[in-house]
């Protein structure tokens, strides 16, 4: 488990460093992210040559652990939103309204999608 973690947290370290090396405007865990898949399609191409804590399905219990505890990450963000209740309320219109607008918008994609999916299909 431990080496799975550590794989993890290393693509996520790439990811980072690879944003700020190139300055591309993506979140670095997102790269860290295509990483972690690419690795695991070159694990399940190699087969007996890689680790074999990586290829028993630890891996994939470590990144269920971590997705299990997942909420706990969004607790500093939470704080943070109410430590600064006077920024969000001198704003509160144009959020309000962002809100509103691409909700509206992504129901309007998702039911257009759809229509057009539906109307394909004998």
């Amino acid at each position: 488990m431990l080496l799975s973690l550590g794989t993890i947290l290393l693509c996520q370290l790439i990811g980072e460093a690879l944003t700020h090396a190139t300055g591309i405007p993506v979140p670095g865990p997102v790269f860290g992210l295509v990483l972690c898949v690419l690795l695991l399609l070159a694990r399940d191409r190699l087969g007996g040559r890689v680790p074999l804590e990586l290829r028993d399905g630890s891996f994939e219990k470590t990144g269920s652990v971590i997705l299990a505890n997942l909420s706990l990450l969004f607790i500093p963000a939470g704080v943070g939103v109410i430590q600064r209740l006077d920024i969000l309320a001198g704003n509160a219109l144009p959020i309000i309204a962002a809100l509103s607008i691409s909700t509206v918008l992504g129901l309007a994609v998702t039911a257009g999608v759809f229509t057009f999916v539906v109307r394909r299909l004998p």
